[in-house]
C-alpha cells in the first residue's frame, strides 16, 4: 500500500532523515518508535504528505505523492488519508458530530450522507450520547475518540497517528490502542502510528525503530 524510498530531510544544516526506506502492507498496524529527536514525527509527516522530503519519494497505492500539484495533493489527502494527533485538534465551537463531519464537508460530499456516516462512527465508538457536546464537555478519552471518528469519516485507505495516546492516562491510552485494532478488524484500516508506548508498539504487526535519522529495525 505504501512504499517510501530514500527519504532524506534537513532542517538547515541538521540532517533529520538520512535515507529511510519503508513498505507498509494493506491492513497492517505499524508502530514507529525511537528517542525524542530521532526523526519519527518528521518521517510521519512526510509519509502523510504534510511535509516534503529533500530527496526520495512516497507512493500510496502506486501514486507518487510529490509529483502532484498542491491542489491535487490536498484533494488526495482529504479523500484517502486520515490523521490523529496527540492533541485532538477539535474545533471548540463545534459539537462532536460537527467536528467529525468537517473532512467530509471539505471534500464537498453530500451533507446528509456525511452526517449519517459521522453518526455511525460516533455510535460505533460508544459516543452516541455525546454527539451534540462540544469538546470542552468531553473527557480526554472521549475527545480522542471523536478525533478518531473524524479521521475515519471519509473512509481513508490509510490512517496516520502521531503520539495519539501521549496526552491520555494509562486506562484511556490502553482503550485507544485496543480501538485501533478493533477498527482494523471492522473496517480493514491500515495504521502508521508514532508512539513512545512500548506496550502498544509490541502489539503492532510491525515495529519500526528510527535512530539518528535512519531505520534500525
Amino acid at each position: 500500500m505504501l512504499i517510501a524510498t530514500g527519504l532524506k530531510k534537513h532542517y538547515g544544516t541538521l540532517p533529520v532523515l538520512k535515507g529511510v526506506n519503508l513498505e507498509v502492507e494493506k491492513g497492517s498496524i505499524v508502530a514507529i518508535v525511537g528517542a525524542s529527536g530521532a526523526g519519527k514525527s518528521t518521517l510521519l509527516h512526510i509519509l502523510s504528505s504534510l511535509d516534503t522530503p529533500d530527496e526520495g519519494e512516497v507512493r500510496i497505492n502506486g501514486k507518487n505523492l510529490f509529483l502532484q500539484s498542491q491542489k491535487a495533493l490536498a484533494d488526495f489527502r482529504n479523500k484517502n488519508l486520515g490523521f490523529v494527533f496527540q492533541f485532538h485538534n477539535l474545533l471548540p465551537e463545534f459539537s462532536a458530530l460537527e467536528n467529525v463531519m468537517i473532512p467530509g464537508l471539505i471534500g464537498q460530499g453530500d451533507e446528509k450522507k456525511i452526517r449519517n456516516r459521522a453518526m455511525e462512527l460516533l455510535t460505533s465508538l460508544n459516543l452516541e450520547a455525546r454527539v451534540h457536546h462540544k469538546p470542552s464537555e468531553l473527557s480526554g478519552g472521549e475527545q480522542q475518540r471523536v478525533a478518531v471518528a473524524r479521521a475515519l469519516v471519509n473512509s481513508p485507505v490509510l490512517i496516520f497517528a502521531d503520539e495519539p495516546s501521549g496526552n491520555l492516562d494509562s486506562k484511556n491510552a490502553s482503550e485507544l490502542h485496543q480501538l485501533f485494532f478493533q477498527l482494523r478488524k471492522d473496517f480493514g484500516q491500515t495504521f502508521i502510528i508514532v508512539t513512545h508506548n512500548q506496550e502498544f508498539a509490541t502489539m503492532a504487526d510491525r515495529k519500526v525503530e528510527i535512530k539518528d535519522g535512519v531505520m534500525v529495525s
